[in-house]
This record gives C-alpha cells, structure tokens and sequence, in this order.
C-alpha cells in the first residue's frame, strides 16, 4: 500500500523548488554530511576548474555567495526541515536568501561522530553554512531547532547577526525536563517526542498544536513510518540535550533576539519567555 506521507514528498520538494530553493548534500568532513535547501541562485550545477572551490566532488556545485539578506530556519524534533517551514518559505524568499538545514539525524542528514550536543549541531550546520559562503545571518530556530540557534547564537556572534525563536529555550535542564515531563504524563522525552504508535502520535500532536486537529489513522501511521527515522539516534539527541541544573551557564548575547510565543504553550511555558528576558536585548511577542 502506497504511503500517503512519502507519496506527497516529490510535490513538496517541488513546491519548494518553485519558491526559490533547492536541496543540496554538503560534506562537512570524513563521515559527516549536512542536507541544506538553499536558493537557486545561490549554488550553479557546472564543471568546476582546476582547483576551483566546489561544495563537494560529487555534485561539483559552484559557490556563489547570497545576494540577499539571510535567513536560516532550523526545525524543531518532530520534522525535517522544509516539512516545518514549508508555509513560510514562499514568502520569505522574495527579501531573502533562505537556507534550510535538515538538522543531524533528519532528512538525510548523518554523522558517524558520537557527539550528540545542541553544540555539535550547531558547529556542523555553521561548518555547512560557511561552506556555502554564509558569512552572515538571522537564525530563526523552533523548539529543538531553538537551541541550536541559540548555540549557534553564543558560539558564533560574527555570523548571527539576529535571532527569533519560537517555543525553545536556552538549555534542557534537568528541572525543565522533569517539570515538563511531569506536567504532560510522560515518563521520557523519547515517550513524548518519538512515539511508537498512532496513539503516542496523536498524544504527541495533542500538545504540540493548539488547533486539534482530525486525521485518519492510516495518515499518522504513514507520518509514524516517514518522519520518524534514526530513532536510535536522535533518541541520544534527546539524551544530549539534558543538562544538570548545577552545570548551566547563562551566556550574554549581543545579538537582537525576538521570541514569538503561543500563550497556550503546554511543552515550554510562558513563564519560561519570561524568564528569558534578562538574558539580553529580547523581544517577546506572544501568540
């Protein structure tokens, strides 16, 4: 039986290719290879010349640096990247030039290294970035892909030159864990965020979305079979992203930083927006 969720892929991959972007492999180093969308403009199929600068040997793809403002849009735990930002990527690339990571673990995106940090993330997708003659940029980062913005963000203040995040915060603490754990009635966040079934699906989407939403069994099942790959090791993502509440230092950012927010946000609740707003210059905007 034909899957439902990998049949409508190629008409996304087209859609998106008719808003200005494309996908593209980028070999970071020996065994690490990051999926980026990025404008057509941006990157020209030919023949490289002796000793010209290509992203990699396989597809011999010309660098040409954005000729627009920047913006990269890192997804959050439960999809790749162009299936988060699939709404939002048309209207942005009319001003910008917008790079789309498929995160380590998603979208064909792999690692043979055993570092499993929101920091290796963000020193592999600001590796894949500079190869692509990213030089700076605004980070726009959802849930997971929020922390590894806000990595990116501490890490590398030359390139993100701003930042807007939505419902994410700067570290996974052990009380934030447990408190959100708790709070929802899972036991793991590999429960919560890697379900096995229809029912843990649904029981993911019913905190996850404000708007309930129905759709047929056999669909969450196909989404089950698509969107849930590698789960052994984005299960270790997980694992990475605690950190024990003695551990954590709070970093001061240069950076403008907007957080846009759901009032209703049942993983990391408003209050946590709030608290948020000492760290630096923030803008808090809720929904």
């Amino acid at each position: 039986m034909v899957n439902l969720v990998a049949a409508q892929k190629p008409m996304l991959n087209w859609l998106m290719k008719m808003a200005g972007v494309e996908p593209h492999a980028v070999d970071i180093e020996p065994g690490t290879v990051m999926n980026f969308w990025v404008p057509v403009e941006a990157v020209k199929k030919q023949k490289p010349r002796k000793g010209e600068k290509t992203i990699n040997t396989q597809t011999s793809l010309h660098l040409h640096k954005p000729t627009k403002p920047v913006v990269v849009l890192v997804h959050g735990f439960a999809a790749e990247g162009i299936v988060t930002w699939q709404f939002q990527v048309g209207a942005l690339t009319k001003k910008y030039s917008v790079y789309i990571p498929d995160l380590l673990f998603f979208g064909g995106s792999i690692t043979n290294k055993t570092d499993r940090s929101p920091t290796f993330q963000a020193e592999t997708l600001v590796k894949g970035l500079k190869k692509l003659g990213v030089d700076k940029c605004t980070a726009v980062g959802f849930s997971y892909g929020g922390m590894v913005a806000f990595k990116m963000a501490e890490l590398y203040p030359e390139l993100v030159q701003a930042m807007v995040v939505s419902g994410s915060i700067l570290a996974m603490t052990d009380s934030i864990s447990n408190a959100t754990l708790s709070s929802l009635g899972f036991k793991s966040s590999s429960e919560l965020l890697l379900p096995t079934s229809v029912k843990g699906l649904k029981a993911l989407l019913s905190v996850a979305t404000y708007k309930k939403l129905w759709f047929p069994n056999r669909l969450h099942k196909d989404f089950l079979e698509v969107m849930f790959a590698n789960r052994e090791e984005r299960a270790e993502l997980l694992e990475g992203l605690i950190i024990s509440n003695k551990d954590p230092t709070i970093p001061r950012f240069s950076q403008k930083i907007h957080l846009l927010w759901g009032e209703d946000d049942q993983i990391f609740k408003l209050q946590l927006a709030h608290n948020m707003k000492d760290i630096s210059s923030v803008d808090e905007q809720l929904y």
